[in-house]
C-alpha cells in the first residue's frame, strides 16, 4: 500500500474544494480539485526531483489548455471551436510521442481545454489557469515536503533516490543468482528497469549543475558503482552457469548498506575463476571504496537535444499518433458539441466529459484499445452508480467534499487497473461537479463515455497516412541504432576484437562474419594488480588491434551484416583511462534503456486486434534479437577486459546474431543504421 501516496490524495484534492467553500469560491476549487486529481495520477514512486518534473510539466500544460479552452470557446462558434480543439489534439499527440512526461503534458493540455471549454465557469480564463496550477502545486508541495513512512534514515528529501540505488543492487544480486535458470532474461529485463529507475531519481531537475549535498553525492558515488556490477552480473547471465550462493552476496550487503544509509563492511569475495567473475570480484572491491569515500559519480546519461526531441514528434511515430489523436478528440467534442446545442439530456451547462474520456482512451501507454475502452466502459458505469447511491444518501455540501477527499486517497491505489481508476475518478469529478451546483448526471455520463469508446474504437481502426505501426518501429529503430553504436564502441575501441578478411569457411560465400581475437605479444593478454587500471583491470600494453572489413567502408560486410561500422579503425594499446569504461556504459545504459521502450511499446501493439496488430507483426521478434545481441556485447566488453580477445563462442554468437537481426530489418521494414565515427574517448 502506497501509504504516502495515499496521505497527499487525501490531503490535496478534498481540502482544496472545503476551502474554496468556505470562502465561496468553489467554481475555481472545482477546477484546482481536478487538478489536484490530475497530478495524483501522476504522482509514482520516485525522487522528489523527478516529480517536480513528472508532476510540474503536465500542471503547466494543463493550465495553458484551460486558458486556450476559456478564452477560444467564449468567443468563437461551434465549427471553430472544434477545429481549434482539434489542432490541440494534434499538437498534444505528437507530444506524446517524445516520452512518459511529454505523454502526460498531452493528456492535461487537451483535458485542460476541454474543460476550459465544456465547462464554463464564473471566473475569468487567468483565475482558472492559476487556480488549476494551484491544484497541482499544492500536490507537488506535499509531495515535496512530506517524509515517507519508514524511511527515516539519513536525510529524508533523498529517500525516493536512496530506494532506487538500493533496488539496483538487489536487481544485480537477484540477475547472479538466476545464472543459468530459465529466468535470467527477466531478471536482466527486471535490472534494467531498476536502472533506468534509479538513473530518472537521480537525474531530476536541479537548481545547481551538480549534487550540491553529501548525501547525494553519496548516492551519486553507490549508483555509479553499481554500473560494473551490472555489467558483470549481465556477463555471467550470459555464460549460462549456475553460480553459488556466495557471488550474490556482496551485492545484497550493499543494497542494505544503501537502504540504512551506513558503510557496507567486508564484503565476500566470489571465485575468480573466470573473466566475468573476476570483473565482479573487482567490481566489488570498487564499490566498497565508493561506498568509503562517498565523492560523487557520473550518471551516464545522454541527453536528448532539441533536434531529437523535434525528430521523435515530427517523425513517422508522432504523425501517426498525432493524426489518431485530433481525430478522436476533434470528433468528441464536435459530438459534444451536437449534443449539447440539442440538448438531449435536457439542460445542461456542461460538455467537457465526452472529448476528455476520449483523451484517456486513446493514449495507448494506457494498455491496448479494446483493453482501454472495456475498462473505461466498466469504470465509468461501476463509478456513476455508486455516486448515484452516495448521492442519495450524502449531505452537501459537505458529505460530497468528504466523498472527494476519500477518492483523492484512492486514486494512488486505482492506478494500477485502469477500471478502478476509471471509477474512482468518475465519483471524483461527479462529486465536484455536484458542489459547483449542477444536478446529479449518473446516465448521461454513462451515455457520454460509450459514445466517446465508440469513436475511439472507429478511429483507432481507421486507415492512415503511411505506414501503420510507425510508434513501434520509431523505438525499434532507436534501440537498434543504441545497439549499433554500443557494439561498435566495444568492437572499435579495444584492441581485441578482428574482423578477419580470410575466408571462412562455407559460411564465406553468405557474407557471414569471421571475426578473430587478436593477441599481446606472447600470445596472451597479461593481467596486472588492481592499482595497475582503473577497475582492477590491466592488458598487454604490446597488443593493438585493428577492426578490419572485406568491403571497403564496413566493419561486417555481406548480405549477414547488420551494422556499417567504422572500416579499418585502429585500437588503443589497452581500454586505458576511465573516459572509455564511462562512454561505454554511457552507450550500454542508453542501448538497454531504449531496448526496454522498444519491447514495451511492441508487446502493447502485440495485444490489440488482429486487424491492427498485423502491422507491427515480427516487431517483437526483433526486439529479441537485439536484447540478446547487447546482452553478448556486453558479455564481449567484459571478457575483452579480462583477456584481450574474444572466444570462439563469443563470435559465433555476434555472427549469429547480426544474421538474426539483419534478416529481421528486412521484413519489418527497418531502415539500415548509418556507419558511425568511431567514439571519442
Amino acid at each position: 500500500m502506497p501509504w504516502s501516496a495515499v496521505t497527499r490524495g487525501a490531503l490535496a484534492a478534498g481540502p482544496l474544494l472545503l476551502v474554496a467553500v468556505l470562502v465561496d469560491r468553489t467554481s475555481l476549487g472545482v477546477v484546482a480539485a481536478v487538478a489536484a486529481m490530475l497530478a495524483g495520477m501522476n504522482d509514482r514512486p520516485g525522487s522528489r526531483r523527478v516529480s517536480v518534473r513528472r508532476l510540474g510539466a503536465p500542471a503547466l500544460a494543463g493550465a495553458a489548455g484551460l486558458l486556450v479552452g476559456v478564452y477560444v470557446g467564449d468567443r468563437v462558434g461551434a465549427v471553430a471551436l472544434t477545429a481549434v480543439l482539434t489542432g490541440l489534439g494534434l499538437l498534444a499527440g505528437r507530444m506524446s510521442a517524445v516520452g512518459p512526461v511529454a505523454s502526460g503534458a498531452g493528456t492535461q493540455l487537451l483535458v485542460g481545454a476541454a474543460i476550459g471549454a465544456g465547462m464554463p465557469v464564473p471566473d475569468p480564463g487567468w483565475a482558472c489557469a492559476l487556480a488549476f496550477l494551484a491544484g497541482a502545486g499544492w500536490l507537488l508541495a506535499l509531495r515535496l515536503a512530506l517524509p515517507t513512512p519508514g524511511a527515516m534514515t539519513g536525510d529524508f528529501r533523498f529517500d525516493g533516490e536512496r530506494d532506487a540505488v538500493a533496488r539496483v543492487y538487489d536487481a544485480v544480486a537477484e540477475l547472479i543468482d538466476a545464472a543459468g535458470a530459465e529466468d535470467a532474461l527477466a531478471r536482466r529485463a527486471a535490472l534494467t528497469a531498476a536502472l533506468d529507475h534509479a538513473q530518472d531519481a537521480l537525474a531530476g531537475p536541479r537548481l545547481r549543475r551538480y549534487a550540491s549535498s553529501s548525501a547525494e553525492r553519496r548516492l551519486h558515488a553507490q549508483y555509479a558503482a553499481a554500473l560494473p556490477l551490472a555489467e558483470a552480473a549481465t556477463a555471467l547471465a550470459w555464460a549460462g552457469e549456475p553460480l553459488a550462493e556466495r557471488s550474490s552476496a556482496g551485492p545484497r550487503r550493499l543494497a542494505a548498506a544503501v537502504r540504512e544509509n551506513r558503510p557496507p563492511g567486508p564484503l565476500p569475495a566470489p571465485s575468480r575463476s573466470g573473466p566475468a567473475l573476476r570483473a565482479l570480484d573487482d567490481a566489488l572491491l570498487d564499490a566498497a571504496d565508493a561506498f568509503d569515500q562517498g565523492g560523487g559519480g557520473e550518471l551516464h546519461t545522454r541527453r536528448r537535444g532539441t533536434r531529437a526531441l523535434l525528430r521523435a514528434a515530427l517523425g513517422a511515430g508522432g504523425r501517426e499518433y498525432g493524426l489518431r489523436v485530433a481525430l478522436s478528440f476533434g470528433a468528441s467534442a464536435a459530438v459534444a458539441q451536437a449534443l449539447y446545442h440539442s440538448q438531449w439530456y435536457g439542460r445542461h451547462t456542461h460538455w467537457y466529459w465526452l472529448p476528455a474520456t476520449a483523451v484517456f482512451l486513446v493514449k495507448p501507454d494506457l494498455g491496448p484499445l479494446v483493453s482501454r475502452v472495456l475498462c473505461r466502459a466498466a469504470g465509468t458505469v461501476l463509478g456513476a452508480l455508486l455516486f448515484a447511491g452516495f448521492a442519495a444518501v450524502l449531505p452537501r455540501p459537505g458529505g460530497l467534499v468528504a466523498l472527494v477527499a476519500l477518492c483523492g486517497a484512492l486514486i494512488p491505489v486505482s492506478i494500477r487497473h485502469f477500471a478502478a481508476q476509471t471509477a474512482v475518478a468518475t465519483v471524483l469529478v461527479l462529486s465536484l461537479v455536484m458542489v459547483g451546483g449542477e444536478p446529479q448526471a449518473s446516465a448521461a455520463r454513462i451515455a457520454e463515455t460509450l459514445l466517446a469508446c465508440a469513436i475511439v474504437l472507429v478511429v483507432g481502426h481507421l486507415p492512415m497516412p503511411g505506414e501503420r505501426g510507425g510508434q513501434v518501429r520509431a523505438r525499434l529503430a532507436a534501440a537498434a541504432d543504441a545497439a549499433h553504436a554500443y557494439l561498435v564502441h566495444v568492437l572499435a575501441d579495444s584492441e581485441a576484437p578482428t574482423a578477419s578478411t580470410a575466408p571462412a569457411g562455407p559460411d564465406s560465400s553468405t557474407g557471414s562474419v569471421a571475426l578473430a581475437g587478436s593477441r599481446a605479444s606472447d600470445g596472451h593478454a597479461s593481467r596486472g594488480p588492481a592499482s595497475e587500471a582503473p577497475l582492477g583491470h590491466a592488458r598487454s600494453e604490446a597488443s593493438t588491434g585493428r577492426l578490419g572489413h572485406h568491403g571497403p567502408d564496413a566493419a561486417f560486410d555481406g548480405p549477414g551484416a547488420a551494422f556499417d561500422g567504422p572500416a579499418g579503425v585502429d585500437g588503443p594499446a589497452g581500454v586505458g583511462g576511465s573516459d572509455d569504461r564511462a562512454t561505454r556504459w554511457t552507450l550500454r545504459r542508453e542501448a538497454y534503456r531504449t531496448l526496454a521502450e522498444a519491447r514495451t511499446a511492441s508487446a502493447l501493439a502485440a495485444h490489440e486486434l488482429p486487424a491492427v496488430a498485423r502491422h507491427t507483426e515480427g516487431t517483437d521478434e526483433v526486439a529479441a534479437v537485439l536484447e540478446r545481441l547487447v546482452d553478448t556485447t556486453t558479455a564481449c566488453a567484459v571478457h575483452l577486459d579480462d583477456t584481450g580477445r574474444l572466444t570462439d563462442r563469443h563470435r559465433a554468437q555476434l555472427t549469429e546474431l547480426l544474421d538474426e537481426l539483419a534478416e529481421g530489418r528486412r521484413r519489418v521494414g527497418l531502415p539500415e543504421p548509418a556507419p558511425r565515427p568511431r567514439p571519442a574517448g
